[in-house]
């Protein structure tokens, strides 16, 4: 079943089960980090088309507001919208199964070659990827906003308050939300 969009795209709902494990799977295999989120983005809004940006945003949020893994929690929250409770446990099931693996796998050739320097090395590597993975989907997703001159402030103050001044997350969201709040109020003129 597919839904036409206001745009002429389409989105695909309803995807079977094995379809759905098979691609949270690879996501699960193929990615690390906060890199899960792009990867994510790009299958059920750009490749699949399961959620439209504005549903995937939507899912973000809240998935931010849920504890645990954002990456976990949007599996949870797309599997739930496009199959159910069982569609939920299947996508995070595929999901965190190769991850899952990898560490137990790492863990245990890590414990017998902990001393070795080249350890060091391979751990900055996959540090520097998925940073770079995490900028990217940072960019991508955020890409209107980067635009607008409030947005940027809200940004750049978060960015501050967090990186440099080192307060914790609980007291920049008190400090952040209701500037942010204030300036995208419902019924504010633009």
């Amino acid at each position: 079943m597919s839904l036409q969009l206001k745009d002429g795209a389409q989105l695909t709902k309803s995807p079977d089960l094995r379809d759905l494990f098979v691609q949270f799977l690879s996501i699960g295999a193929i990615s690390f980090g906060g890199g899960i989120i792009a990867y994510e983005r790009i299958l059920l809004v750009e490749k699949r088309q399961w959620l439209s940006a504005d549903e995937f945003m939507a899912y973000l949020a809240i998935s931010q507001t849920m504890p645990g893994l954002n990456s976990v929690n949007m599996a949870v929250l797309a599997g739930d919208h496009l199959r159910g409770a069982l569609g939920a446990t299947i996508a995070t099931l595929g999901l965190i199964l190769p991850g899952s693996l990898f560490v137990l796998g790492i863990g245990l050739i890590y414990a017998n070659t902990a001393d070795h320097p080249s350890i060091n090395w391979i751990l900055g590597g996959i540090a520097a990827a998925a940073t770079g993975l995490l900028a990217a989907i940072t960019y991508k997703i955020g890409d209107t906003h980067w635009r607008h001159v409030q947005s940027l402030a809200i940004i750049v103050c978060t960015f501050v308050l967090m990186s440099i001044l080192k307060l914790s997350l609980p007291y920049v969201i008190l400090i952040m939300a209701p500037i942010s709040i204030y300036l995208y109020r419902p019924g504010r003129s633009k």
